[in-house]
């Protein structure tokens, strides 16, 4: 944090503020159907935030392949685990992901699969000794213990309810600094003539959620992967990342906000915790030129991120908060959830079923799902014992797990 920025909690400083409509077209006009949503006002948001925000990415590379590279039995016998290098062009030179994928075993195959990127390589997601630990340590980032993540990735707890799953390091699609995409997709994606990325081209969360995309390609070709199913999911600027990743990338069933905040599902009108300004001081690289313009003007922008939100709908979304994260304004990202009900409805889902936000650790699991829990800023297994249960609800279609019957949730506050 910059020595001069003094983050808001209080609630009584919140400035009036008034949301863009995400049914309210460029013309003016109402949207009143579906097919309106899907064939105008869809586009029209989609393109609002990749203009003022996370820019607009290529599509798939023609020279994109996969090479599997180790396919072995794991974790005493209750996985399959593959290695699988997605080059993103042609030549060994290029900007390479290594995807680490587990699937249950035995289970009817295809499986369902969550899918996220990790932030310190595959190899500290498990304490698995074969997991191959990148071969590559020159971008910046110093090599990590094996398993140094694994509480943030119950493999176990996830092959047991029968989903796989599939993981990359960031790092592999582009390093996570200013000049990061001299080594990443956006720097080996240049058009021709270009030295450097045009400032309001895609920025690094735009390309982190691409390889999201390029890992759901892969995914598609696996016939041990029930493709249709795939949930996206991440944490904190992972979060952000899957949240635009989902929008973009209708393939993805099911799509998780852990933590996102600012730029991920949080407010920005709201002004609390870490702010558009604060975020594109500290890490210039993610957004594009035109975000950090309206870093102090925050009400000119044309969305807010329950537009965001409102970009994956019909399909389920589930939001997570964490009591004592306030850095990621939790009744933001509860509100914006809000905000991309009457969407949610209008495509003849029940959108989000609260009018408030709830008492901590009493999930909502309508079809925009949401949880604050207790705890910091970080995946825990009440994180993915919600994920878990939302997936087998709202993805499989199965009957919930036994619980111990809950009480009417009490509420914090109610919605404004």
């Amino acid at each position: 944090m910059t020595a001069d920025f003094q983050p808001n909690y209080d609630e009584n400083k919140v400035p009036p503020y008034t949301l863009p409509d995400p049914l309210l077209l460029a013309n003016g006009q109402r949207v009143a159907d579906a097919a309106t949503w899907r064939d105008v006002r869809r586009a029209e948001i989609l393109g609002l935030f990749e203009q003022s925000m996370y820019g607009k990415a290529p599509g798939r590379p023609e020279a994109m392949t996969f090479q599997l590279r180790s396919s072995a039995d794991a974790l005493d016998g209750k996985a399959l685990r593959k290695e699988v290098r997605i080059r993103f062009t042609a030549g060994p030179a290029g900007p390479k992901m290594d995807l680490l994928l587990y699937l249950p075993k035995p289970a009817a195959k295809p499986v369902p699969v969550f899918l996220g990127l990790n932030f310190e390589g595959n190899h500290t997601v498990s304490l698995d000794p074969g997991i191959t630990i990148p071969d590559e340590r020159d971008r910046g980032a110093p090599e990590k213990p094996r398993g140094n993540q694994r509480s943030r990735w119950p493999v176990e707890m996830i092959l047991a309810r029968g989903y796989g799953l599939a993981t990359a390091w960031y790092f592999d699609i582009e390093p996570d600094r200013p000049d990061g995409w001299r080594q990443g997709v956006r720097g080996a994606l240049l058009p021709p003539g270009q030295s450097e990325p045009d400032p309001e081209a895609w920025g690094a969360v735009a390309a982190w959620a691409w390889g999201l995309s390029r890992a759901m390609d892969y995914l598609q070709t696996d016939s041990d992967v029930d493709a249709r199913h795939v949930a996206v999911l991440g944490h904190s600027r992972l979060g952000k990342t899957a949240l635009w990743a989902g929008a973009r990338d209708a393939r993805f069933a099911l799509v998780i906000s852990n933590d996102s905040g600012c730029g991920g599902a949080s407010l920005a009108r709201r002004r609390i915790g870490e702010t558009p300004a604060r975020m594109n001081q500290s890490f210039p690289h993610w957004f594009n030129a035109s975000y950090k313009r309206f870093g102090q003007r925050v009400d000119e922008l044309p969305v807010d991120q329950h537009m965001l939100l409102a970009l994956v709908a019909p399909r389920p979304v589930y939001v997570a908060s964490a009591e004592e994260d306030r850095w990621a304004d939790p009744r933001g990202e509860f509100l914006s959830a809000k905000g991309a009900d009457a969407v949610y409805r209008l495509l003849g889902s029940e959108g989000l079923a609260a009018d408030a936000m709830p008492a901590v650790e009493f999930p909502i699991e309508s079809t925009i799902g949401y949880h604050i829990r207790h705890g910091k800023h970080e995946v825990t297994d009440y994180d993915w014992q919600r994920y878990l249960e939302f997936a087998d609800r709202h993805l499989l279609h199965r009957p919930p797990p036994n619980r111990c019957p809950l009480t009417r949730p009490a509420t914090i506050s109610r919605a404004r």
